[in-house]
């Protein structure tokens, strides 16, 4: 396998390296965005009324400038290109996982996170290939928002920004450390600066073109849902709970599962 072919297509609900939930809202719609309020409120959202508001007009900008210019860029742009841009992006952010790894007390990712930064940037050409992957050096992406849920800030409300797309208070109070630990905030020339943020946005949204079709129902409550399932993931490191059928208190014998009740003789009378 080549290292331009370790480049994985963004999840809808992952929160996008180099970008601090950057369009995220909009980077899995597409057409005009639902204003039916869902009949079940979700305790997790209740500035759901704003949150609305502000997820149309995300989409209205997506679907009028953001998704165009991503189609165009998929169809011009040769698929090694798209992965070297997609590794080279990833790569800058391994500086922020490493990070927010020493600041959740976790030496070994923050290890890891390091090494692949090392190896893409030197042997993979600046990032432009993964050669990390292929060596199975892998780290969890970690930032701001996950150190404070590591820090005690468990459960926060959901929030959408207007143009950074569906966070939560907790996440977007670690925004500005985020953008503090992304090398591309600190590239002097203005213009190379926000071309460099445009082609990042638009190799992402270009990579979440083919999921839009994932959407079911209500579109805000479907993202909304999905968004706060992959964060709590993602803090939790990949933690789902304890298997409750696993527990020593289930002790099944026999009896559970016989037929009681049912006549064994089923010939006519």
């Amino acid at each position: 396998m080549q290292p331009f072919l370790n480049k994985e297509k963004p999840a809808l609900t992952w929160r996008t390296q180099g970008l601090p939930l950057l369009l995220v809202a909009l980077l899995a719609t597409g057409g005009c965005a639902s204003t039916q309020v869902a009949q079940d409120t979700n305790p997790d959202d209740p500035w759901e009324g704003f949150n609305r508001k502000v997820f149309a007009f995300n989409d209205v900008l997506d679907r009028y400038a953001l998704k165009p210019v991503a189609q165009g860029y998929r169809t011009v742009t040769p698929d090694p290109v798209q992965t070297g841009v997609g590794n080279f992006f990833s790569n800058l952010g391994e500086v922020r996982t490493a990070l927010n790894s020493l600041l959740q007390g976790k030496p070994a990712n923050a290890g890891l996170a390091t090494s692949r930064f090392l190896i893409n940037s030197t042997v993979g050409v600046g990032g432009l290939l993964d050669y990390a992957t292929l060596m199975e050096i892998t780290a969890d992406k970690e930032d701001f928002g996950q150190t404070l849920a590591v820090w005690g800030w468990d459960d926060s409300r959901y929030l959408v920004l207007p143009l950074l797309g569906p966070s939560t208070l907790r996440d977007t109070t670690g925004l500005p450390a985020d953008l503090a630990a992304y090398p591309v905030t600190y590239v002097d020339d203005d213009t190379a600066r926000i071309s460099l943020t445009a082609l990042r946005l638009i190799d992402v949204r270009a990579g979440l073109l083919d999921q839009e079709a994932l959407i079911r129902g209500d579109r805000y409550s479907f993202i909304r849902d999905a968004f706060l399932q992959s964060r709590q993931f993602e803090v939790s490191d990949g933690k789902l709970g304890d298997d409750p059928f696993a527990a020593d208190a289930f002790d099944f014998d026999d009896s559970d599962f016989g037929d009681d009740g049912v006549d064994g003789d089923n010939s006519a009378d």
